[in-house]
């Protein structure tokens, strides 16, 4: 793999005596020790990251993703060897790397608190959680003074989910805006999948290396024929393909588990929604597979449930292949790291689309599960617009310098505001709002 991919923004690393490790390795052990993959323990997944010591949350999500990541590689360096070389590290450090950092940017209540930071930052350039993800490994954590974590390029490239601007992005028709939080309507609001203006400087330097041509075609976009909707990109690299894939196993399969060993859905929902759809798809081992689905995921026996989730993701991840991008049309990457994706057939994407519809119109839709979320939206809004009525006052002293910084050099010091809100777990918005707003809150609450 060509240098120029392995470089890190900041040149000077630390040269540790006796340190064997890869420059991927090393943006491992950076995301594992750093605050904000600690604080992925207490923030929501599907169910409430509080309710229950047996639900995922975003920590263990991301490591059964990460784990799922390497399955992938494996799988891809076992059938491509003559291209395994030029694509792949010698070991699985730099997909697990991505992959346990993809979910780092998303702010407390999950897409709820999304939906509330993306409204507060409406006319100051939005907010995301991918676009949160690479604003904190690059600019925010603490492992350097100005560059973050200092990643190689090519982990920045794989965390590059989106790689466009929120702003042309952004849908053509605005939502009426009356000022008021609790009429939001949460669908008027999800924000474009992409990265924030604010990190121009970042997206340059990850993309330099590319010629004019492949930049161009890697950030361009599919625009949508309706004004209500958000515009959307058409590529992402290599190991981003095999993260969203990782990522888009764990969710419709491990979290379906969960929903299941905690009776969320029941039995006769799974055959309709799910057994019935799968037994339409045109391949024998999923036709055979799913005779007996129900009745092992429904078991009383525990082993059973986890040999038939086992199975289930093991028929995705050995159905991915290798797709090279300049077979299809107009498409025409130099880059080998854009030329090349990883996909499920046709009909295994069918089979996991089934399965992530299950788990959204019948987990993450439920009434009780959508007012939790709903609570989160108002906890968010309230305190950003707390914070952001007198920020020297009210934030602690390391954001208020940053706030401070970003007043007197002209930048965007909403920002900075959003950022800390992003960072805080579920738990510490819950407590920092009852500190401001609750009479007979935590008194006692530090602002750390």
């Amino acid at each position: 793999m060509n240098d120029v991919w392995l470089a890190r923004r900041l040149k000077k690393v630390t040269n540790r005596q006796q340190d064997h490790r890869d420059p991927y390795q090393r943006d491992r052990a950076r995301i594992l020790h750093s605050a904000s993959f600690r604080r992925l323990q207490s923030k929501t997944q599907v169910m409430g990251s509080g309710q229950s010591d047996f639900y995922r949350t975003r920590l263990t999500h991301s490591l059964e993703a990460a784990q799922i990541g390497s399955g992938i590689t494996a799988q891809l360096r076992c059938k491509y060897p003559e291209l395994s070389n030029a694509l792949f590290p010698n070991s699985d450090s730099l997909i697990e790397t991505i992959c346990l950092a993809h979910d780092i940017g998303h702010p407390p209540f999950g897409h709820g608190g999304e939906i509330a930071l993306n409204y507060m930052m409406r006319d100051n350039g939005g907010f995301e959680g991918n676009g949160q993800t690479l604003r904190i490994v690059a600019r925010l954590e603490t492992f350097s003074e100005h560059y973050g974590m200092n990643l190689c390029r090519r982990t920045l490239l794989g965390l590059m989910k989106y790689p466009q601007l929120i702003e042309t992005l952004s849908k053509d028709e605005k939502p009426s805006n009356d000022g008021n939080f609790r009429q939001l309507k949460a669908d008027e609001w999800h924000p474009p999948k992409g990265l924030y203006s604010d990190d121009q400087d970042i997206i340059d330097w990850v993309l330099e290396p590319l010629s004019k041509s492949d930049r161009n075609l890697f950030q361009s976009i599919n625009e949508q024929k309706t004004t209500n909707s958000h515009h959307k990109t058409r590529f992402k690299s290599l190991d981003c393909s095999i993260m969203e894939l990782a990522d888009d196993i764990a969710y419709g399969i491990h979290d379906l588990e969960d929903a299941i060993v905690t009776k969320v859905v029941n039995r006769n929902d799974f055959e309709q929604e799910v057994i019935h759809k799968l037994q339409l798809i045109d391949d024998t081992w999923l036709q055979e597979y799913s005779d007996t689905l129900t009745e092992k995921l429904f078991s009383d026996h525990h082993h059973l449930q986890k040999d038939a989730i086992g199975g289930l993701v093991n028929y995705l991840i050995t159905a991915i292949k290798l797709t090279d991008l300049n077979e299809q049309g107009d498409i025409d990457f130099t880059e080998p790291l854009l030329r090349y994706n990883a996909t499920l057939s046709d009909s295994t994407a069918q089979a996991l689309k089934i399965f992530k519809d299950f788990v959204y119109f019948y987990v993450i839709k439920l009434t009780s599960l959508q007012r939790l979320e709903y609570r989160g939206q108002q906890i968010v809004m309230e305190l950003f617009e707390a914070l952001s009525s007198d920020p020297m006052r009210l934030l602690p002293s390391n954001s208020a310098k940053r706030w401070q910084y970003a007043v007197g050099n002209k930048e965007n010091p909403q920002r900075i505001i959003a950022d800390y809100i992003a960072g805080m777990t579920d738990d510490y918005a819950t407590r920092l709002y009852q500190t401001l707003f609750n009479a007979h809150g935590a008194s006692d609450y530090q602002l750390t």
